[in-house]
């Protein structure tokens, strides 16, 4: 603060501005590969179900990084960590424009992934160096900007890769992603003051493994075979290995993540929100946007070119962006805690929409116009509710956990996509019959009935659970603390600790 006027320096009216930009280059970046999919499949003699691991792997590392940076930004080591993965990003997408082949391109891909991190650090920095009222509003921004920023970069990277190839879209990530680090550089605040925790390595180890083994499972299972003995083990070790770092994170003095925080109802209804809702997201957006391109000569597709690919989500990201205004409103009028299933509801309605009306650009242009008010409308308050119900000092951790779930869900979403597709491939074939796109549709039915009733469900069920163990979880005051505005604040924490201490 200028001591002198007691307004914000130039530095600090920049910090949000500069925060959401780095939000959104890393949302851009981080779904690059999606509407070059089957242009990389040409271009470097692979299969589709190979070329979606430009997209998947970046989800992958993404999921790794997440809670490792989360953890770093609750201690002295934020701007560092920050300005450290950013510099990733920046040479990750140096690498996947070289024409260097398929395996560089999948190495920077995975580099970039690192950058799906930064979320977290974006809203621990907002949440610390605003005031609350200021703070809130911020929040809310960064997290609707993960979301947004997937669509609008889809029509800019669709035109440079139409018009130079599909490696100068990966340099214009490069030069955006180094804007950012410059911009982030100039205004990121030091955080040398915060209390320094050790960084759990084998929680990270072990979360790494277990997700690179079940999105290999999900990814290779059609062409191992559902039933080979490969397949089985490595479900078998990824999921024992997902169960050691369960164990691990419980008994620790310093976890990754706080598992312990999932009793507290808001918090857990906002992790399984995120993750689910992940997946039904990208298994949408992969859908449409591979339906967009497939030839007519198929009897089903468009015949578009990936910069039409692209425009057909743009929809998705200028009405994600319009539910910062139609939340708090829908909040006011209904229920607070009603939020999260209207927008799985809304969600819902997208994919039923795809389901029965996909022959024409218009009709997709609705879908995920459609499919963004109800995405807009979930991730918006997860944030939030999470900054308002954990302690201070593990903001950072437990907003990182969310977009780890978050993220491991857009990652099954794209390999879903691919093995659902795969699946309806047949021998001798390079591209799917319409019925892959079909049953896709109805599993994405099912993932937002799944997670709709859940928002309902579990808050209710926690607090039953906590009722009988003679502690009152007051779920519906955190809730609708939280969501009032959008986003908690500082404000809430009072009011929510209250909640569990009774």
């Amino acid at each position: 603060m200028d001591t002198r006027t007691g307004r914000p320096t130039r530095r600090e009216r920049a910090l949000v501005p500069v925060l959401v930009f780095l939000t959104a280059v890393v949302a851009v970046i981080s779904s690059l590969g999606a509407p070059m999919i089957p242009t990389i499949a040409a271009v470097d003699h692979v299969s589709l179900s190979e070329a979606q691991w430009s997209l998947t792997v970046t989800m992958l590392v993404g999921a790794v990084a997440t809670p490792v940076l989360g953890r770093l930004g609750d201690g002295p080591s934020r701007r560092t960590a920050t300005l450290t993965a950013a510099a990733v990003v920046v040479l990750g997408s140096v690498l996947a424009a070289l024409p260097l082949g398929f395996g560089w391109l999948i190495t920077g891909r995975a580099l970039q992934g690192v950058g799906v991190g930064l979320t977290s650090l974006t809203i621990a920095t907002a949440r610390d160096s605003l005031p609350a009222e200021r703070s809130r509003s911020a929040v809310a921004l960064l997290s609707i900007t993960t979301v947004a920023g997937v669509g609008l970069g889809y029509p800019i990277t669709g035109l440079i890769a139409q018009s130079f190839g599909f490696h100068a879209g990966f340099w214009f990530g490069a030069a955006i992603s180094a804007v950012a680090l410059v911009l982030a550089a100039l205004v990121l605040p030091s955080t040398e003051g915060r209390e320094r925790r050790p960084l759990d390595a084998p929680g990270a180890v072990l979360l790494g493994l277990a997700l690179v083994g079940l999105l290999m499972v999900l990814s290779e299972g059609e062409s191992w075979g559902w039933a080979s003995t490969r397949l089985w083990t490595v479900s078998a070790l990824s999921l024992l290995l997902l169960a050691g770092w369960i164990r691990h994170e419980l008994r620790t003095a310093h976890p990754l993540v706080d598992l312990r925080s999932l009793a507290n109802p808001v918090v857990l209804t906002a992790d399984v929100a995120g993750l689910v809702a992940g997946v039904g997201m990208y298994l949408l957006m992969s859908l449409v946007i591979r339906y967009v391109q497939t030839p007519v000569s198929t009897g089903y597709g468009l015949g578009a070119s990936v910069v039409v690919a692209g425009l057909a989500l743009l929809p998705f990201s200028v009405f994600s962006l319009l539910t910062s205004k139609v939340v708090p409103v829908l909040a006011r009028r209904t229920s607070p805690a009603a939020v999260l299933p209207v927008g799985c509801a809304v969600s819902l309605g997208s994919v039923l929409f795809f389901l029965f009306a996909r022959g024409s650009l218009w009709e997709l242009l609705v879908v995920m116009a459609i499919a963004g008010l109800g995405v807009g409308c979930t991730f918006a308050v997860m944030p939030g509710l999470i900054v308002g119900a954990v302690p201070a000092g593990e903001v950072g951790s437990a907003v990182g956990f969310n977009q780890l779930l978050r993220t491991v869900g857009y990652s099954t979403g794209s390999a879903l996509c691919g093995a659902v597709l795969q699946a309806h491939t047949a021998p001798g074939r390079a591209l799917p019959a319409d019925s892959g796109y079909r049953d896709a549709a109805l599993i994405g039915c099912a993932v937002w009935v799944v997670i709709g009733l859940a928002t309902i469900v579990l808050p209710r069920l926690t607090a039953a659970a906590a009722a009988r163990r003679g502690v009152r979880v007051d779920e519906e005051l955190m809730v609708e603390e939280s969501i009032a505005d959008g986003v908690a604040g500082e404000s809430d924490v009072p009011v929510l600790r209250a909640g569990a201490e009774r």
